[in-house]
């Protein structure tokens, strides 16, 4: 049994019906939905038509949001519906990320994920689902897609049908008929950065802002004139997390080596000093991905309710041995034991582990394009070096480490930054088979954050720093000076990525 929707965009008449009776049903608050219905028109007037979309959840047979949902709070029901328990939900936000569909928003009361789930209690009755019920044109049809016989299968086989963004492998459970492809592709439509029936918030509308200003401009092309407001799952805490969770790695990374290279008056900096800042930043990486929770106290359903294929869970352990390792590191240093080298070398295995799996728990957000790079591990490990060379130039400074080491870490953060910084514009420029990948590229590069990612990110982030760096050689104010404006470069940097993945819209 696999219970379907196939909606019919050629009785449909935009009137609202299944979006009231899907709230009425389930005391949905104002401003979130679970259906509800985009507006697109065509031609110039007076020779215009208006279409519409039915848009929810698309209850897919490999849904994303099930893998990435660290508590198993989304699960798939024996009879196909994608169902959630918001008792266990901790409210990462990251299967708004992985739906690409825009299905999932947070519930302002409960502040846990919510989504369509069917009518499921419904079902079980034996009724249909409300928004069918009400829908006055019989726009909406629901039943068993495993059943030849059933009104839906018959349907299906009979007349064409389309699906939502088929490419990403989901296999959704939503079918359309009577539709056009750019009704359901929001990247074939002319965003506007109004509606006839609202204004957008100034400003918030990165993907609106860019078309104003004229960069996508296509003749005859259908304009999205109403649609609902979806949230921004992620912001400046999730920058602020990947930041953080970098200069930790990277200056215990940059300890072990540099102890494996003989650095012995260096020792007491490197083998004490770095391992209480890497620990402290990691602290603050965990209090930050926890403060960032909408329910921040469940965070230990982590650990207690866990579904080990999501990253956030994997990465969560990464995180907590990597702390018990630093802290054994400490307890051997502070008593007299000495570090052992196996444990130096574990420990560094997983400072690579802590900096890099952020690009696994990326990738798992399927619904955002932008982040799915093959790049991203190599990329954010690099750019621990350079958070950890930086950190590292700055703790050197205040107590004292030789000109070598200084001489060291003044290297590699020019090396990391200029690796940084090719790898940004390779993955920029680099052509893409997604074009939601290339506007959100475009944002930064031309769009409205270009100001930020030129300005902060390349002059005063990448090149300024290595151009401290390098000239005069070895001396300390203008090293301080680099390794000041290359921490914040890579802040900005992080900020200005988590934004742009998310400009394009999904719905």
């Amino acid at each position: 049994m696999r219970y379907g929707f196939l909606i019919d965009q050629n009785r449909c008449i935009g009137c609202h019906a299944c979006t009231v009776a899907c709230k009425e049903e389930h005391d949905i608050p104002l401003g979130v939905n679970r259906t509800w219905v985009k507006y697109v028109e065509k031609g110039v007037y007076p020779d215009t038509r208006r279409h519409f979309a039915v848009l929810r959840c698309n209850h897919c047979d490999d849904a994303p949001c099930i893998e990435i949902c660290p508590t198993v709070s989304l699960f798939r029901r024996d009879d196909g519906i994608v169902d959630f328990d918001n008792e266990r939900c901790i409210g990462c936000k990251s299967c708004m990320q992985a739906c690409p569909y825009d299905a999932l928003y947070i519930d302002p009361n409960r502040n846990t994920a919510a989504k369509c789930n069917f009518d499921a209690s419904r079902v079980e009755m034996g009724y249909k689902p409300a928004c069918e019920v009400v829908c006055p044109t019989q726009a909406i049809l629901s039943g068993d897609l495993d059943d030849a016989n059933s009104t839906i299968s018959k349907r299906i086989a009979m007349e064409k049908v389309s699906v939502r963004k088929a490419e990403k492998g989901t296999k959704p459970k939503l079918f359309y008929t009577g539709v056009e492809g750019d009704l359901l592709n929001p990247s074939m439509l002319e965003p506007q950065d109004n509606y006839f029936w609202a204004d957008k918030a100034p400003g918030e509308d990165l993907y609106a802002l860019k078309a104003r200003d004229g960069a996508r401009t296509t003749p005859g092309a259908a304009r999205e004139v109403y649609d609902v407001s979806h949230e921004t799952p992620w912001g400046k805490m999730i920058a602020s997390y990947l930041w953080t969770k970098s200069i930790s790695a990277g200056v215990l990374l940059l300890s072990a080596l540099f102890l494996n290279m003989g650095f012995e008056q260096d020792a007491p900096i490197l083998s004490v000093i770095s391992p209480m800042v890497s620990l402290l930043f990691l602290a603050a990486t965990m209090v930050l991905l926890v403060l960032d929770l909408k329910k921040p106290g469940r965070f230990f359903y982590i650990f207690t309710k866990p579904n080990l294929n999501s990253w956030l869970v994997l990465g969560g352990y990464v995180l907590g041995v990597f702390g018990l390792l630093l802290t054994a590191w400490l307890a051997l240093i502070l008593t007299g034991h000495g570090l052992h080298p196996l444990l130096l070398w574990v420990t560094a295995t997983f400072a690579v582990a802590s900096a890099g799996y952020s690009a696994f728990l990326f990738a798992q957000a399927r619904g955002r394009d932008f982040w799915q790079s093959p790049m991203l591990f190599w990329h954010l490990l690099i750019q621990a070096i350079a958070a950890g060379a930086a950190t590292l130039t700055l703790v050197g400074s205040v107590l004292g480490v030789t000109l070598p080491l200084f001489s060291w870490l003044g290297h590699l953060l020019v090396i990391s930054l200029c690796l940084s910084l090719a790898m940004i514009f390779g993955e920029l420029l680099m052509k893409h088979g997604s074009e939601d990948a290339v506007r959100a590229g475009e944002i930064l590069l031309r769009g409205p954050l270009k100001k930020s990612f030129w300005i902060c990110v390349v002059g005063l982030g990448s090149l300024a720093p290595i151009i401290l760096v390098l000239w005069p050689i070895g001396s300390l104010i203008p090293n301080i000076a680099a390794a000041l404006l290359a921490l914040f470069g890579l802040w900005m940097y992080e900020h200005l990525w988590v934004r742009a993945g998310q400009a394009v819209p999904l719905s």
